[in-house]
């Protein structure tokens, strides 16, 4: 163990994911004080160091956004305008889609989005208000009764530092903060019984969660030869085959999440032949992989610029399967975590040597990978995709039939009168470790709840993230990175609110005039609490 050290602040945010960051920001925005932690080099989770470009409902550009999201999502586009050489045309769009991707409207390169949450936290590091802990992660918290007095935090070199705050806020992408605190969470499916919702098993399922995976990025250049060594585990993944899919993992061939009926799916390095849109409400957008996670399309650029698109491969073939990272042992999560890169090597091999080519033959050994964009130093992000997180036990939890649009149709999805934001998104569970195909059920633009936000018994810790009140089915839309930002910014701001206030989290939720004072706050810095009348899907 290394030197023990001490930090103070207001407020402590454990992990600089997408809601991680929001949190700190929204913290910081009302005055306070901020010690953000960071388990890589680069803030942002899901949107930088996962290596995953954002998944949105089809209005972000309109309205479903809080005001500060809608200003990431403008810096990332200026970024662009100011230091690529966009055409005329492409600059000028004020939709600007840097990589032409249908996954969505703003795909984009890791690196340029950690690039500008830098700079969106830069200020209150000069101003000495904002503390910034990278390649630190969480190993145990001091606890008083219903309350968390400090979390100690580990570094790279074994150093240790307890970090003390008023409050205490998860971020992390695993819930990690959870158990170490002593906070009362579930994992997995809950049972019918228990949430009552339609999708859920008739027993609950605690280690089956849904598929994690690890994504990289690459280009193409043809006539070149940039093949991997042969992973040492490609015999077993390039056999591997789970029981309900159509085909080998190693094919370009999976079940559409929405019928389970096998599709497939067409890759050939490309530029793009068309207009591209980006609306997942007419479907997943996955027909041709070369542009569905597009991150960068040449063709947007002056020519000569780019050699190559560059594109992510994030698909249903490198969901990993045999494992989760969570209720499991040290030397297990390691296990899968090798395994998940494994996987993902593989495929690469796969598509470099085996792929079926219009042309009759077979591979494309241009595909070469591209450590500079995701920041690595091999070309696969920084950490593996994260779906899935514990969940804490919260005064309020968000069920199935709350937003599904078969069961609430046209009446919409509930409505919370302690809505802190809102957010869309189809339910979209991916395979789980529990051998279940995807689970896909389309629903109605819906709400956050404050009460999801507060564990049931632990008094000064806020979710942050994927880890708030949902069930293993409500997660599949609550888990997306506009979502997962206002949960944070709702997160920090309730916790600087609170300490301006002289109030607790519990007692803002239970009192009507309280709440009230609180989401008129939110509102006033733009923090959208309901939805204008649209149909989910």
């Amino acid at each position: 163990m290394g030197v023990r050290r001490a930090a103070e602040a207001d407020v402590l945010v454990v992990g600089g994911g997408v809601g991680g960051v929001a949190a700190a920001l929204a913290a910081l925005r009302r005055g306070r004080t901020v010690l953000l932690t960071e388990e890589t080099d680069w803030l942002g989770g899901q949107l930088t160091s996962q290596g995953v470009p954002p998944d949105e409902h089809p209005w972000i550009e309109q309205f479903g956004a809080t005001r500060s999201y809608r200003r990431l999502r403008d810096a990332i586009r200026d970024y662009y305008r100011t230091w690529y050489p966009l055409t005329r045309e492409a600059a000028a769009a004020p939709d600007l889609n840097p990589g032409q991707g249908t996954v969505s409207r703003l795909c984009h390169e890791p690196r340029v989005a950690a690039s500008v949450l830098s700079g969106m936290v830069a200020p209150y590091l000069s101003a000495g208000r904002l503390t910034i802990l990278y390649r630190h992660r969480p190993v145990a918290a001091d606890v008083d009764g219903d309350r968390v007095r400090s979390v100690t935090l580990e570094g790279p070199d074994g150093e240790r530092i307890t970090a003390a705050a008023p409050y205490v806020l998860d971020g992390t992408e695993l819930g990690d903060l959870l158990p170490l605190a002593g906070v009362e969470h579930v994992t997995g499916f809950e049972s019918r019984d228990e949430t009552g919702e339609p999708s859920a098993p008739d027993q609950a399922q605690p280690g089956n969660m849904q598929a994690f995976s690890w994504v990289f990025a690459v280009e193409h250049r043809e006539g070149e030869d940039h093949t991997i060594d042969r992973p040492a585990q490609y015999g077993f993944w390039r056999e591997y085959r789970p029981p309900f899919w159509p085909d080998r993992l190693l094919s370009l061939t999976s079940p559409d999440p929405r019928t389970l009926e096998p599709v497939s799916r067409t890759f050939v390095p490309h530029g793009s032949t068309g207009p591209i849109v980006a609306d997942q409400s007419l479907g997943p957008g996955d027909e041709d992989l070369w542009v569905f996670r597009r991150v960068l399309s040449r063709e947007l650029f002056e020519p000569g610029f780019a050699a190559s698109d560059v594109t992510i491969v994030n698909w249903p073939m490198i969901d990993y399967l045999p494992g989760p990272l969570i209720g499991v042992s040290d030397d297990e999560r390691d296990k899968h975590l090798d395994g998940a890169r494994g996987q993902a090597l593989s495929m690469l091999y796969w598509l470099q040597t085996e792929a079926p080519r219009p042309d009759g033959g077979t591979g494309w050994p241009g595909l070469r990978l591209r450590p500079d964009v995701m920041g690595s130093a091999d070309g696969l992000a920084k950490m593996p995709y994260i779906r899935e997180s514990r969940r804490i036990r919260a005064r309020r939890t968000v069920v199935e039939h709350d937003l599904s649009l078969a069961v609430r149709g046209e009446h919409g999805a509930v409505a919370y009168p302690d809505t802190v934001g809102i957010g869309m998104y189809r339910i979209d569970l991916h395979p789980s470790t529990g051998g279940d195909n995807y689970i896909d059920v389309a629903s109605c633009p819906f709400q956050i709840p404050l009460g999801a936000l507060l564990p049931l018994r632990v008094r000064n810790v806020l979710a942050a993230g994927k880890n708030l009140g949902t069930t293993h089915i409500t997660n599949g839309c609550y888990r997306l990175h506009p979502v997962e930002w206002n949960i944070g910014e709702a997160a920090g701001a309730l916790a600087a609110h609170c300490l301006s206030h002289g109030t607790e989290p519990a007692q803002v939720h239970a009192d009507p005039a309280l709440l009230e004072r609180f989401q008129a706050e939110l509102a006033a810095d733009g923090v959208e609490l309901s939805w204008p009348q649209v149909r989910g899907y």
